[in-house]
């Protein structure tokens, strides 16, 4: 006779259902992002044995994320040489047969674009800026420019992937996700890691695995707030269900998974007790972190209007600040709309009137604060752009493809240097001409004023030790104090 499969247990199928049920009812995948330990108490002390190494400068994040590519040729990167040669054909021996995109590769004609924004120095440190970022001007001495980032990757999903996980290929973890595994957190009642996306812009698309935990526990995974009266899905409780009453529904639930671990000894059911129990406490800390009202007129002089109205920059940049007090480890912001292909005169005024204040009055508030010292602000996108243009070059427009051989961002607090510019392009604004910082070396130099050893924060997947910063990376020691 056939040999036939015995019949399935129905006690063990009803508890999967019920199991599942409790994790939708609790929103366990929207609330990942604790260290391990079955009571939100013990989580907030948890970290790897081995992290820190060394004292560090800095306790937590903010990553301003400027998705797309902002133009540095018309923010940042004073370029005058592109003024003078404007509509000229890109020397090919400054391109020195790199490669292009699709976008632009087949273009018959390469016109260097000047930009059409007047620069000016600001500053005891006399940083130039351009006419686009008036706000700015307030925190010139107190930001380290870096005008020499560079990657390989030239095209959007890449290269985001790269500056947020250290590799172009999906599915390593994110830069926040091994910050949690490597020195967790410090507050019982929120995530060590969040994730906050300007709402209502267009642009490349925004994927959640860009702070996720790949391989690491799924319990280092950032949680997503978003704008409106729910910040976390699932979170609130449904109608006719009270606190108490959650509690016990709680108690039960991790009752039966602690049985379940017992039996097949698998971590990520102690990680899943973990997120029930900070689901539990982020329906209190969640509404307290979330709620402005108890902010005075002149925070909101300082952010602008803006900042009234949930899911802008503004007030996900003031929102940043309130979670930076309540020592959040790693705060993600995301805005989109930077990849100025075309109609780039017009379309990068937008979006550096919806940045340009918030990202400085972040800085200062964070400064009358005292919140400055231990606290590493981080403005970057994925690349720059290039100093032709792409299409027709005309009197009054222009559009800059991608371009990854230089690019400019900027370090605030945490032990940066401030008020000091860093490397340097060519005068196209093309190649780099001194002091080039690859994405594995900003990232090294962070995790340094963490505390962190880049080389050491290793994690063992698949037969091998992987890292932040992949083989590569060095601590760029000119930039800190």
């Amino acid at each position: 006779m056939p040999h036939r499969q015995p019949p399935a247990d129905p006690f063990a199928a009803n508890r999967r259902c019920f199991l599942r049920g409790g994790a939708t009812a609790l929103g366990a995948a929207a609330l990942a992002g604790l260290p391990a330990g079955v009571t939100s108490a013990s989580a907030a002390t948890a970290s790897s044995p081995e992290f820190p190494n060394y004292p560090a400068k800095a306790k937590r994040v903010i990553y301003l994320f400027q998705s797309g590519g902002p133009s540095q040729q018309d923010l940042f990167d004073h370029k005058p040489l592109l003024n003078r040669l404007n509509g000229e054909e890109l020397p090919p021996s400054v391109r020195g047969g790199q490669r292009l995109t699709g976008m632009s590769g087949n273009q018959s004609s390469l016109p260097l674009a000047g930009s059409m924004f007047r620069f000016g120095r600001y500053g005891q440190s006399g940083a130039w800026l351009s006419e686009l970022l008036p706000h700015h001007r307030r925190i010139v001495d107190d930001v380290c420019f870096v005008r020499s980032l560079y990657t390989e990757a030239i095209n959007h999903d890449p290269a985001i992937t790269m500056m947020q996980t250290g590799s172009q290929i999906a599915g390593r973890p994110s830069f926040g996700a091994w910050l949690s595994y490597g020195i967790g957190s410090e507050n019982a009642d929120l995530p060590a890691f969040i994730v906050l996306v300007s709402s209502g812009q267009g642009g490349q698309p925004l994927y959640a695995r860009l702070w996720g935990s790949g391989f690491l526990d799924s319990k280092h995974q950032g949680v997503r707030f978003r704008s409106g009266k729910e910040p976390v899905l699932y979170l609130t409780n449904p109608d006719g269900v009270c606190r108490s009453r959650r509690r016990g529904q709680l108690d039960a639930i991790n009752q039966l998974n602690r049985l379940q671990h017992a039996a097949e000894h698998d971590p990520e059911i102690n990680s899943r007790i973990a997120q029930y129990e900070m689901a539990f406490q982020m329906q209190m800390s969640v509404p307290d972190a979330t709620d402005l009202s108890d902010e005075p007129e002149s925070t909101f002089e300082l952010y602008g209007e803006d900042a009234r109205r949930p899911g802008t920059f503004a007030a996900n940049c003031l929102l940043a600040r309130r979670l930076a007090e309540r020592d959040v480890r790693f705060i993600q912001l995301y805005h989109q709309g930077w990849d100025q292909h075309s109609n780039l005169p017009k379309d990068i005024v937008g979006q550096a009137k919806e940045t340009d204040q918030a990202s400085a009055a972040l800085v200062l508030d964070l400064k009358q604060r005292g919140l400055l010292e231990d606290t590493i602000v981080v403005w970057a996108g994925e690349f720059g752009r290039t100093s032709y243009s792409q299409g027709i070059l005309t009197a009054d427009n222009y559009g800059r493809d991608h371009h990854p051989r230089c690019f400019t961002g900027w370090i605030a607090g945490g032990g940066f240097k401030p008020g000091m510019t860093y490397g340097a392009s060519d005068d196209f604004g093309y190649n780099l001409a001194s002091d080039g910082v690859h994405v594995h070396d900003l990232n090294a130099t962070l995790l340094h004023q963490l505390g962190i050893d880049h080389e050491r924060l290793t994690f063992k997947h698949q037969g091998r030790r992987f890292r932040l910063t992949d083989v590569h990376g060095h601590v760029v020691r000119e930039l800190l104090s």
